[in-house]
This record gives structure tokens, C-alpha cells and sequence, in this order.
């Protein structure tokens, strides 16, 4: 393998009309050849909502709860990131290639850049989303230490870029509508983050459910336990402190950083909450998908997130 080259922070490229990191973009040709087998599981989310977190899960519903299995390489390997191009690193197609059935896959595409065949193959896909609040928030610090970003800003700035769809990936609330829409003609869980937060063995259950595992109890404990955010925060096969400081700088933020709900609160001014509000409002008029923006005791909030009740 290739020494990592310094990734110089460039600039997006757009990809029909989406704003993708460019070395992502530069691949994203090839990969639309990318061949799924049908029994592939997609793992889908917008960027800091839960990927790794329920990838560790999936790890080890599929290796029946072994912990041991779980840290025969770091998360990105086991479960690779299916448009992955960073110089000096493997492509996520290519440990695809060298990953047997069956395979876990992550990404954060919308639908618009996924390859056609993972539809065609009705594969199954689980989503996870998360507040859009929480999720810009913990995108402006990953931003901040992944250096195949644009340099951020200061965080107003890209709170404005955030709310603009001008980040990489574009608009949460085209990609978190898009896939609900999906869900109802294509094999799809979709999850909330603030749900697996909240009760993280019921939402395992629903995975296990979906995926057609069937687990004992203590050892669906076990995974509960071992995907606590203090677990994986110290582990080195989640929390990429194997990736060169090159590509991820943890000095300047964790890639693994409090994984909480209602973490925005200490970020956002009133101004930009109230700023945030009003777009929100406006661009998820008509969706009946409900968040959650905090979470508050032992088994928090009165009323789940997912949908609302006009539908």
C-alpha cells in the first residue's frame, strides 16, 4: 500500500447537484458497476447519525454475539464503506471484494448516487436517523478532525452550510425523507438513533427481527453492553485511532466524541436556534417523521421518535 499523502483539505465536488468530499466523488463513476449479491445487508445513514455504533451491532448479530470475532479488525474493515477512496487507503470496494457472504456494507449515498444494483437485488437495508441538530453539531467537529473535508469555518458558518445542503452528503432532510419514502416499497428498518439511545436492547430485537437472527438473551445483554458509547469510545476496532492522523486528527476532535441527544444545547446560540427552527420548519413541512432533540432521565421522554401522529 501507498504512504498516505497529506489529504489537503480540498474542495467538494458535485456529483448531480450533490456535494460529495472529491476524492469520494472521483470514484463514484466505477462504483455505479458495483455488483450487490442479495444477501448483502446495507447499512444507511446520514453522516454522525449511529453508522458505526449499529455497524458494531450488526458485527455481532452476524458473528453470533462473539466478542472475540468482533475484534479481528477495526469496524471499517469489517464493515466497509462502500465509497471509500482516500489516497493510500483501500477502496471500500475493494474490501468488498475481499469480504465473503455475508457481507455488511455502510454508506451515507443518497439515492441518487447509490449503485442501482443494491435496489435491483432488493437488498435489505437497515437506516438509522438522527436529529438534525445533534447531527450538524457532531458534523461541524468531524469536519474539524477528518481532513478530507473543506476546512469548516467557524461553527455559524457551518450551521448555514448545514441548513443550506452545502456540506458533504447535501441535504439531511432530502437524505432522511428519501430513505423513509423508500421504506415503504424497499426492505428497509428505519431506525432512530434517539430510540437506540433510549432502549438500545428493544431496538436490537427489531434488528434481529429484520435480519432473521435469533439470539439468546444474554447474549443480546452482552451486545448491549459491549456497544455502551464508553465500550466503544476506548475500543480500537471502533473508535478509528488506527486511521494516520493524516486522514483523522483525534488531537483535534474524537472521531468517537459524547454520543448523546441534546448535545446541540451547548452549541447552538438562541439566534441560531430560533434561525434553525424556522428553516426546519419550512423544509420538513409535510413529513411525518417526529425527532426527538433531547432525552432527559433513566427512560427518557414521554413520546418515541418516529412518526407522527397524522399519519
Amino acid at each position: 500500500m501507498e504512504l498516505v499523502q497529506d489529504t489537503s483539505r480540498p474542495p467538494l465536488e458535485h456529483m448531480k447537484g450533490i456535494p460529495l468530499i472529491r476524492y469520494f466523488a472521483e470514484g463514484l463513476g466505477p462504483l455505479q458497476s458495483f455488483q450487490a449479491w442479495p444477501s448483502d445487508l446495507l447499512i444507511s445513514t446520514y453522516p454522525k447519525s449511529g453508522t458505526t455504533w449499529v455497524s458494531e451491532i450488526l458485527d455481532l448479530i452476524y458473528q453470533g454475539g462473539d466478542l472475540e470475532k468482533c475484534q479481528r479488525a477495526p469496524i471499517f474493515v469489517r464493515v466497509p464503506f462502500l465509497e471509500l477512496r482516500v489516497p493510500g487507503l483501500p477502496t471500500g470496494a475493494e474490501l468488498l471484494e475481499d469480504t465473503p457472504a455475508p457481507r455488511l456494507i455502510k454508506t451515507h449515498l443518497p439515492l441518487a448516487l447509490l449503485p442501482p444494483t443494491l435496489l435491483d437485488q432488493k437488498v435489505k437495508v437497515v437506516y438509522v436517523a438522527r436529529n438534525a441538530k445533534d447531527v450538524a453539531v457532531s458534523y461541524y467537529h468531524f469536519y474539524r478532525m477528518a481532513k478530507v473535508h473543506p476546512d469548516p469555518g467557524t461553527w455559524d458558518s457551518f450551521l448555514e452550510k448545514f441548513m443550506a445542503g452545502e456540506v458533504s452528503y447535501g441535504s439531511w432532510y432530502q437524505h432522511v425523507q428519501e430513505w423513509w419514502e423508500l421504506s415503504h416499497t424497499h426492505p428497509v428498518l428505519y431506525l432512530f438513533y434517539e430510540d437506540i439511545k433510549q432502549n438500545p436492547k428493544r431496538e436490537i430485537q427489531k434488528i434481529l427481527e429484520f435480519v432473521g437472527h435469533s439470539l439468546p438473551e444474554e447474549t443480546v445483554d452482552h451486545i448491549v453492553q459491549h456497544t455502551s458509547f464508553k465500550e466503544m469510545k476506548k475500543n480500537p476496532m471502533t473508535n478509528y485511532s488506527t486511521i494516520p492522523t493524516k486522514v483523522m486528527d483525534h488531537s483535534i476532535s474524537a472521531f468517537m466524541r459524547k454520543g448523546i441527544t441534546g448535545d446541540w444545547k451547548s452549541t447552538f446560540t438562541v439566534a441560531q436556534n430560533e434561525r434553525f427552527e424556522a428553516d426546519y420548519a419550512a423544509k420538513m413541512a409535510g413529513c411525518h417523521l417526529h425527532f426527538r432533540w433531547e432525552l432527559s432521565g433513566a427512560h427518557q421522554g414521554e413520546r418515541e421518535t418516529g412518526l407522527d401522529n397524522k399519519v
